[in-house]
């Protein structure tokens, strides 16, 4: 009889998505990885019994710029702590009316605009796995991961879109206007700077990820709108910021 792996579920927590004090009996490890340091210490704890690590993409003082997170490290990190699911947060720019700031995305593609990234494990370093891999990426997301995440954000009437594009840019800067029009017609629905290649690695980590992006402006393609970085940072009293909050409820059965 085959015995099931118990869920264990690493969250990456985004700009102003990464709060520490929504775990229980929580401790601090610091760790190594073949390609180096991830962005900080990983969190472990508990949240209503199921055990989860959280990890802060850009460090916990929000110091690394999304250009160098050590995006395989963090994946490397949180498999080898045993996470079988992902689950990302990730404030990013509408490119739709009907997105508006404060909506939450359940995103199911991407489009990457990224330059200068890693996007293997495999990426022929000494201490890396041997070999190559060419990883399918047809589906990105690990779609029953977001069919929970979904029915969670309609049981507690979250306004959800079941799906989106998310285009993930270089950074650090911000869109020029004709850049965000192109997107647009692109068939790009979000925009922000770490989709890629988060996804990529956690796919061929052979990791369940799913992400939440909360939309925080119209980027700059709408008249009068221009996205800028205090849109994104943490802003306590914003009830869209409860992501990792709204991410470990269970789903109704």
């Amino acid at each position: 009889m085959s015995s099931m792996v118990p869920i264990k579920i690493g969250i990456i927590g985004g700009s102003g998505l990464d709060d520490p004090d929504i775990l229980e009996g929580r401790t601090e490890r610091y760790v190594d990885t073949p390609y180096g340091k991830p962005s900080d210490a990983l969190i472990l704890g508990k949240i209503k019994n199921v055990e989860c690590v959280l990890l802060a993409r850009h460090g916990r003082q929000h110091t690394i710029m999304p250009s160098n997170v050590n995006y395989q490290a963090n994946i490397w990190a949180l498999r080898e702590e045993g996470c079988t699911h992902l689950l990302a947060t990730t404030a990013c720019g509408s490119l739709r009316e009907e997105i508006q700031p404060g909506d939450i995305v359940i995103i199911d593609q991407f489009i990457d605009r990224t330059t200068k990234r890693a996007q293997t494990l495999f990426d022929g370093q000494p201490t890396s796995p041997t070999g190559v891999s060419h990883i399918p990426m047809a589906e990105p997301f690990c779609n029953k991961t977001r069919e929970v995440l979904v029915e969670v954000a309609r049981s507690l009437g979250v306004k959800c879109h079941v799906r989106g594009t998310m285009l993930s840019i270089e950074g650090p800067r911000f869109s020029s206007r004709a850049e965000s029009l192109m997107f647009r017609q692109w068939g790009a629905d979000v925009i922000n700077m770490t989709t890629v290649p988060e996804v990529v690695l956690a796919k061929e980590a052979g990791l369940c990820y799913a992400s939440i992006a909360m939309a925080t402006d119209y980027d700059c393609w709408m008249e009068h709108e221009e996205a800028n970085v205090h849109h994104i940072l943490p802003r306590p009293h914003t009830p869209s910021l409860s992501g990792p909050h709204y991410l470990l409820t269970p789903a109704p059965t």
